[in-house]
């Protein structure tokens, strides 16, 4: 996924740049830039061929390879976006420490030290620092200011590099930057292992090498493209290592190791980091993204409690994983937005934000928080996020599938059903390889027909409602086995009379369309804190309660807001056998069918907490 994104953005700023214009106004060059300890880390520099002025430096951090290789060998495309090229800056590629062309040794998400003694004590923040100081020192023409941004893995180095900054270092973006990858972010969230995606990347990204080196690994064939059946037919988790990664993934086998946020986890936990932060700071993230949408939203926030930075900005667009950077935006899957949302942004928010704090231009003057609302399809400015003005409020699941702001009255009411991990609930209606980009806006209409899965709805919506911020699911549940995962999808039921879109090609009946808005699956063992993993008592009443991750949705008059609850989103989300059991040490016996009551009446009334912006 994240090389289909970096081939995507590549060609779409190709159109803006292209490699001849690239060759014409800037010169390559390839340095081995020495850290503190005397590894050295290979960095490409891109500078301008017109020396009348000085220019300043922008460094972009990466574990997928700087490429090409050979100072006659270009990129089609420079910086952020095809707007900084022209304006003219320093542009840096580096490999990070272990990774393809560079020295040392290479860490997942490397722990940031906050209490370094001497050389040998380095981090991303370290590398980060000693990479400005170098290039300020070396390259001509430079005008002593510096920036960093990155998209993804690299978003989360550009965030890294913001602590104990070096002080040419004026601005950082983390884009859609990695956070947390136990609670939120790419390969787990609530516990639950992003199974799909998890195993896509590492058996792809995480070989052991003896030496740098400029070859990537060779691709892998999981000989069918239909996932559900690849992943359903690999059994437990323990027979990935034993079938396929054969040990050669030192990452999988931690995470197999470390099943819950225990020091290992806790450790790569960034954002408590971000303290005294000193460059202006642009964060971006999209509203549908599939790998990090927790990352932008918790980097934000941290800044905001812990740093000083004089800026501190977050921006959220209605785009998948790294949309912004070379794409219209003016949908998601088969959402229309009805303007071109990444081309504003690249524009009006990114260009001017680099161009102000780094080479001194006017202030754009952008709020604390740059929204776009989806559903209205607008954007938004905020001085505080979420927006000071939102109101707490609750949907109530009532019986007989109703989803009302009223609490229900009555006796204690449940609906129920069976979870059976040998016909998990797929996360799509249709034949995929890997995760999907898509799925954070697909038609849910597939799994409302499901007998394991319930749906709650309101009527026909009088007026609009909108809601901004974090939501929180809290359900009162009682399950015949030991463990369960629970799944709650927020929906946006468009009108039986919605028009298609013109032009069609998929032939998508839009009447009547269950838009994903949010969904996240929660791990019941961690109801009582991620360190703390506790067995259910069969058939016993428990309260399950999470937070999914923000969203600024508006449901339109005439639509409908649906939640659907289910045990099973696969395989997206790895298979809990409902047997308290080390999930990745789980036998093929140890998974049982279970039956799950959610309840919908009096005081154990399930619902989602919701933040109502009027």
């Amino acid at each position: 996924m994240r090389a289909c994104l970096a081939l995507f953005v590549l060609s779409a700023a190709l159109s803006a740049q292209g490699i001849d214009y690239i060759k014409a106004h800037y010169t390559k060059h390839e340095f081995e830039i020495p850290m503190r300890d005397g590894k050295k880390l290979y960095t490409a520099v891109f500078t301008p061929k017109d020396t009348s002025q000085r220019y300043p430096i922008l460094l972009n951090r990466t574990p997928y390879s700087l490429r090409p290789y050979g100072v006659d060998q270009y990129r089609a495309s420079i910086g952020p976006s095809e707007h900084f090229a022209k304006a003219g800056y320093i542009i840096a590629y580096q490999d990070v420490r272990g990774r393809w062309a560079s020295e040392g040794e290479y860490l997942h998400v490397r722990p940031h030290n906050p209490n370094k003694r001497g050389p040998n004590d380095i981090d991303e923040s370290s590398d980060t620092y000693d990479t400005i100081d170098w290039l300020v020192k070396n390259i001509p023409n430079n005008n002593g200011r510096a920036g960093i941004w990155g998209i993804s893995y690299p978003g989360f180095y550009a965030a890294m590099g913001a602590i104990d900054a070096h002080p040419a270092m004026k601005a950082s973006s983390p884009q859609a930057p990695v956070a947390e990858w136990f609670i939120g972010d790419d390969f787990h969230h609530n516990g639950c292992l992003f199974l799909a995606h998890a195993f896509n990347f590492f058996i792809r990204n995480d070989w052991i090498r003896p030496e740098p080196t400029k070859k990537g690994p060779e691709p892998f064939d999981m000989g069918t493209p239909n996932s559900y059946d690849f992943y359903l037919r690999m059994g437990p988790l323990t027979n990935a290592n034993e079938k396929f990664f054969k040990n050669k993934s030192v990452f999988w086998n931690d995470m197999m190791k470390h099943a819950d946020y225990d020091e290992f986890w806790q450790a790569r936990s960034m954002p408590k980091h971000l303290k005294q932060v000193k460059p202006a700071m642009l964060t971006v993230g999209g509203w549908y993204d599939a790998e990090d949408v927790y990352g932008p939203l918790r980097v934000f926030e941290s800044t905001g409690k812990n740093g000083n930075p004089p800026q501190n900005t977050i921006v959220m667009g209605p785009w998948y994983h790294g949309q912004w950077a070379g794409h219209p935006g003016d949908y998601m899957g088969n959402v229309r937005f009805n303007a071109k949302t990444a081309e504003f942004y690249r524009e009006k928010i990114e260009f001017p934000f680099f161009e102000h704090h780094l080479k001194g231009k006017e202030d754009p003057k952008l709020p604390k928080a740059y929204m776009f609302a989806v559903g209205s399809n607008e954007w938004r400015r905020h001085d505080t996020w979420p927006p000071r003005e939102g109101q707490e409020a609750a949907l109530y699941f009532h019986p007989k599938g109703k989803l009302a702001w009223d609490r229900p009255t009555g006796a204690a009411a449940y609906d129920e059903y069976i979870s059976d991990p040998a016909k998990p609930v797929p996360f799509t209606d249709y034949i995929a390889p890997a995760m999907t980009r898509e799925y954070m806006t697909d038609d849910q209409r597939f799994a409302a027909s499901r007998p394991d899965v319930l749906v709650y709805q309101t009527g026909s919506l009088t007026a609009d409602v909108t809601l901004a911020g974090p939501f929180k699911a809290s359900l009162n549940v009682a399950v015949t086995g030991t463990d369960a995962d629970f799944v709650v999808k927020l929906i946006d039921v468009y009108p039986d009379n919605f028009p298609n879109y013109s032009p069609n090609p998929k032939e998508i009946q839009m009447g009547g369309y269950q838009a994903l808005v949010r969904g996240e699956p929660f791990r019941g063992r961690y109801r009582n804190g991620f360190s703390k993993p506790e067995a259910f008592t069969p058939n016993q009443v428990t309260k399950v309660e999470f937070e999914l991750p923000d969203v600024y949705h508006t449901f339109r008059r005439e639509h409908r807001i649906m939640v659907q609850v289910q045990s099973s989103w696969f395989p997206l989300v790895d298979r809990n056998p409902q047997k308290y059991v080390d999930i990745y040490n789980a036998r093929e016996a140890d998974f049982q069918k279970a039956t799950h009551r959610v309840y919908t009446g009096g005081d154990r009334a399930s619902n989602i907490k919701v933040r109502l912006l009027k």
